[in-house]
């Protein structure tokens, strides 16, 4: 590897102290480097990745992986995180061995691990709005505390009618975020699947399900209480809110994009949920 983008969050770089340290070494390796610096979200089209950048070595936790993500999204470049604080599920260098794990980078010594995304269609009438995630797709409620009414069909067979504050659809890798959360399983980020989790339902008997990385969920949003339209926010990762309304439905499958990480085997995915376990 020989271009390099440092993605720094600066709320846990202030100083911007790591982000030299590694601009510093790669360079002194003769390795080229663009920083990027992040303190609020900015449009999706702000930043212009270098046509030559063949990886993102990202600076702070998972919230910072997860924005790196939807600045490559349409690169593949392999994304890296370095742990700076509290132990995160997608970060993998710890700044202990910093130096060390930059000489495996620079001497191709990793292996790249392809996670699982997830397409969303926001169908409005005669409109379509598409957009790809990471970790999860949130219908929630939009506006005043008023419990969802929302039908859930896969592959076109009607599957559940729910009443709850929303409805998380994830993938293993966003398992461990608000899925966690909301009381959905903890999954291996390799796996291939999809989760279905309600938001606080009003239903006791209303679980999480786990469905094929092959089936196409619909969500339609019905009329609400004595035939009110409902108002309803669609969130990509976090980042990225579409409104919709009653007559609308949303359609989410596996994307055929991919996100890249590069994984050197120093903190495996169970000693990470160990240690997040044990801190409980």
């Amino acid at each position: 590897m020989e271009h390099f983008v440092i993605y720094t969050n600066l709320h846990k770089d202030n100083n911007m102290a790591v982000t030299n340290r590694i601009r510093e070494y790669l360079e002194g390796h003769g390795k080229y480097c663009v920083v990027r610096v992040k303190e609020m979200r900015e449009k999706p089209d702000d930043f212009v990745l270098p046509e030559e950048t063949d990886c993102m070595i990202v600076l702070g936790g998972d919230g910072t992986m997860l924005q790196a993500a939807w600045d490559v999204k349409k690169r593949n470049i392999p994304l890296i995180g370095v742990n700076m604080g509290t132990l995160g599920y997608m970060t993998e260098i710890e700044l202990s061995c910093l130096e060390e794990s930059l000489d495996r980078l620079m001497e191709g010594h990793f292996s790249i691990e392809n996670r699982m995304m997830l397409h969303g269609s926001v169908l409005c009438g005669d409109q379509k709005i598409e957009d790809w995630a990471l970790n999860d797709i949130v219908i929630s409620r939009s506006g005043s505390l008023q419990i969802i009414k929302f039908n859930i069909f896969v592959n076109g067979q009607f599957l559940n009618n729910y009443n709850a504050d929303g409805v998380i659809i994830t993938t293993p890798t966003g398992s461990t975020g608000y899925n966690l959360s909301a009381g959905g399983p903890i999954v291996e980020p390799k796996a291939k699947l999809i989760i279905i989790t309600p938001i606080c339902p009003h239903a006791l008997n209303q679980r999480s399900i786990i469905l094929s990385p092959e089936d196409v969920i619909e969500i339609e949003i019905p009329e609400g209480r004595e035939g009110h339209d409902q108002l309803v926010e669609v969130n990509f990762d976090g980042s990225h809110v579409i409104p919709v309304k009653t007559g609308d439905r949303i359609r989410i499958m596996r994307s055929v994009k991919t996100t890249d990480f590069i994984l050197m085997n120093q903190v495996s995915f169970l000693e990470v949920l160990h240690k997040k376990m044990s801190e409980s």
